[in-house]
């Protein structure tokens, strides 16, 4: 691959030795010592501990070093040497720690014991785990359910979720968000309206049976890097795999197994993408009705020419409904348009369409890039709209491939964790507990915070996440998490979230996974599900960062006795000490998917979910796979119309980043260092209002809701981005997504397209 196809800010493969540097610096920055750094050795394999942070696949079969950068970098967070004690908190005021760097406050250290906030010092003190749940129980029991949340990062275990799922229930509310709110619902109901399952269709071993790979809006090399393993071999294979994304990103272009001697010690590395096109921000609809167009073209040619079809009539017949309509919508829609909207042309587009005509096995991967837009469930219904027109679900080597970025997310989905009680077995729960679950709808996150910015939302069970931080709208939604009644926080490390307390504030330090769970059955292991709906079992390696830091099922399992009293049916105490126990409940919930479930968990590369769609079996309305046609080309129909001189603003993470977790201020593939208050921008656009790298800038974003949102102090670096787009990093971004900018149906924020405006500029040197 030429030069010309790379980054110029890092002109290198991802991997190689920039990887095994960047895993270097954080065991260090951690204090993690060389003999600790074997548990390493560990991570992923089928007798160890599952990765805390992205969910690709566990092989069956794992290389010696069976972990990524990015999960290496999460291990050393987790496994650091540094504490933060009671003497921590004597030193420093809340009102103080406020004032420091998200990632200041999480490099501090591991909690060590539980906190609950002292107005009269305007500090976290220590309280004994007794006063912490009665006090947590006795708040609860006096609120009313409804004015409740519990909310799940996807970092919480199958076991746990499990738990906190009955709890909720039983105590009165459904008001169950998850971080799949914020990045993947828009999957959840497009796969569930096309094929009948919210998740993807692919295994590890599909992989060696596809002929073609497409990636839209997926980074791998920076969220999922374990999975250029897979993605190396494909191409050895000849596989092609054509990208669209906006930016140019190394771990698509060309990757370097820092694995292999051979690579490590020579200039060979692999080219990943054998096309690569920088889709507009927002054009993804447009793009693939790019491809379906020009792949029904050449069908309607080979009908008039009497050869072989290129769309796989018999499928299309026997399994789909509504082709005619979308067929008859591709071939009216005009090439202008959708170049226009896309930002590709149509001979880039055929270019792909014809690779795809070609083969006989179609996997398509996508990310947050195609979810999180106003438009996003539309984005995921067009993947399948291309996938349906060869027959590319439902046979070895295709299908559906979203890639999640957290390490359980798609599992706690799977044991009830969901707002929408059509998707929980209620009427099981009923029987098998005997009580009767709320059959209200409960608020997902973008819900919770509309009603938490009204009042009327009273307490939060914060498990795992940053919320304050994480979610849009920081101008309206922080102040509304400060005016809470109570807000409880289970967490490894301090964050934001703790800080901007409520009226009553608890901090309830957590085991990582990472760490040996001893309870009074014996040491434990938990459970999750990684992106290809396998199921696995995991077991802590290393001793606890303290002799106070307790498991998630037992925090979950404290508070819930202490709410519920006689009202509950389960014997928490029992779960607590063995969780085998709460398996046994999960198998009994639903048995087919988890029949002998603690054997099963240590299958090697995990047991699968049934998933109706592989065999074709379509548990849709109509009961066939679904064509649609979509609502519009453009990402925001409904938005007002554009200003001359908007910007189109997406947000980023680093290759130094796990969600809101910041390791440093770098980003070593886009050439960032030391900061990263940076907008990336195209040249064009930068020359247009007469703006120099290193220029800082004043984002505003462009809304008619009367409200100010901007983001100051943005560092203008010019990139490789399509004119008229512009990268800015999050969650530093967030204040200038407001919180009703959502994808339409799955209400995941939009963080991948806001309409700005550039509103001040301060002269600066070049950096």
């Amino acid at each position: 691959m030429s030069k010309e196809t790379k980054n110029p800010a890092y002109p290198w493969a991802s991997g190689g030795w920039g990887s095994l540097k960047s895993v270097v610096r954080i065991l260090t920055q951690e204090k993690v010592a060389l003999k600790d750094s074997t548990i390493l050795l560990r991570q992923n394999k089928p007798d160890g501990y599952m990765c805390v942070s992205c969910s690709w696949a566990k092989p069956a079969s794992p290389h010696t070093f069976e972990f990524c950068e990015s999960g290496a970098k999460a291990t050393a967070w987790d496994t650091t040497a540094k504490r933060v004690t009671s003497d921590f908190f004597r030193a420093y005021t809340v009102r103080e720690l406020l004032t420091w760097h998200d990632h200041d406050l999480e490099e501090a250290g591991r909690l060590t014991e539980p906190l609950r906030y002292d107005a009269s010092t305007d500090r976290y003190v220590p309280v004994s785990w007794e006063h912490a749940f009665e006090e947590i129980g006795r708040e609860l029991r006096a609120i009313d359910p409804g004015r409740a949340v519990f909310y799940t990062s996807g970092r919480a275990s199958l076991e746990t979720s499990y738990m906190l799922q009955l709890f909720a229930r039983m105590y009165g509310t459904n008001n169950l968000p998850d971080s799949s709110n914020m990045c993947h619902e828009s999957t959840s109901v497009g796969l569930k309206e096309a094929i009948g399952v919210g998740v993807g269709t692919i295994s590890l071993e599909d992989f060696e049976k596809t002929d073609l790979m497409f990636f839209f809006g997926q980074n791998t090399g920076t969220n999922s890097p374990r999975m250029l393993h897979q993605l190396e071999e494909a191409r050895k294979r000849g596989v092609p795999i054509i990208t669209f994304n906006p930016l140019k990103e190394p771990g698509l272009i060309s990757f370097v197994n820092p694995q292999s001697p051979s690579k490590m010690l020579t200039p060979a590395e692999t080219q990943i993408s054998t096309q690569y096109h920088q889709v507009k921000t927002g054009g993804d609809t447009a793009a693939i009705l790019g491809i379906c167009k020009a792949v029904i073209d050449a069908d309607d040619q080979a009908v008039r020419d009497g050869r072989p079809r290129v769309l796989d009539v018999n499928f299309i017949d026997e399994h789909t409904k509504g082709f005619d309509e979308f067929a008859r919508y591709a071939r009216e829609t005009g090439w202008v348009d959708i170049e226009q909207v896309s930002g590709l042309s149509r001979d880039a587009l055929e270019a792909a369409a014809t690779e795809y005509a070609k083969a006989n096995a179609v996997m398509v991967h996508y990310g947050m890039g195609l979810t999180q837009h106003r438009m996003g469930v539309q984005n995921v219904r067009m993947l399948c709209n291309l996938l349906l027109l060869r027959g590319n679900i439902g046979k070895p080597g295709a299908g559906p491939s979203p890639v999640r970025g957290h390490s359980n997310v798609q599992g706690q989905r799977t044991v009830g964790i969901t707002e929408k009680p059509e998707l929980a077995p209620l009427d099981k729960l009923a029987a098998q507990f005997s009580f009767e679950p709320p059959r209200e709808k409960g608020m997902n996150i973008v819900e919770v915070f509309e009603a938490m910015v009204k009042g009327d939302v009273r307490a939060v069970i914060n498990l795992g996440g940053n919320l304050v931080r994480s979610v849009p709208d920081r101008g309206q939604t922080e102040p509304a998490w400060s005016r809470l009644h109570m807000t409880v926080n289970i967490a490894t490390k301090l964050n934001r979230s703790h800080l901007v307390h409520g009226e009553v504030s608890y901090i309830l330090p957590c085991l990582s996974r990472i760490e040996i769970d001893r309870q009074a059955g014996g040491e434990q292991a938990v459970s999750m599900e990684d992106s290809t709906a396998c199921i696995h079992g995991s077991k802590g390696v290393i001793e606890p960062a303290g002799p106070h830091v307790r498991s998630e099922p037992f925090i979950i399992a404290g508070i819930a006795k202490a709410t519920l009293q006689e009202r509950s049916t389960v014997d928490w105490d029992a779960w607590r000490d063995d969780y085998s126990r709460v398996r046994a409940a999960i198998a009994e919930t639903y048995p087919e998917t988890f029949y002998d479930f603690d054997a099963r968990m240590w299958t090697p590369g995990g047991f699968p979910r049934p998933m109706p769609a592989r065999e074709r079996k379509w548990q849709t309305k109509s009961g066939k796979a679904e064509f649609m046609v979509t609502e519009a080309l453009g990402e925001d129909p409904d938005m007002p119309e554009r200003e001359p001189g908007a910007l189109r603003l997406m947000t980023l993470r680093t290759d130094s980043q796990f969600n809101t977790t910041i390791y440093n201020h770098d980003d070593r593939f886009r050439g960032i260092k030391g900061t990263r208050m940076v907008l990336l921008m195209n040249r064009a656009d930068m020359a247009q209002r007469e703006l120099h790298e290193g220029d800082r800038v004043t984002l505003e974003t462009i809304a008619d809701d009367g409200i100010e949102r901007k983001v100051r102090g943005l560092s203008v670096v010019p990139y490789d981005i399509p004119a008229g787009c512009i990268g800015g990093y999050y969650p530093e971004c967030n204040p200038l997504l407001p919180l009703w900018h959502y994808a339409k149906e799955s209400k995941v924020p939009g963080a991948k397209s806001i309409p700005v405006r550039v509103t001040a500029v301060e002269r600066m040197s070049a950096v």
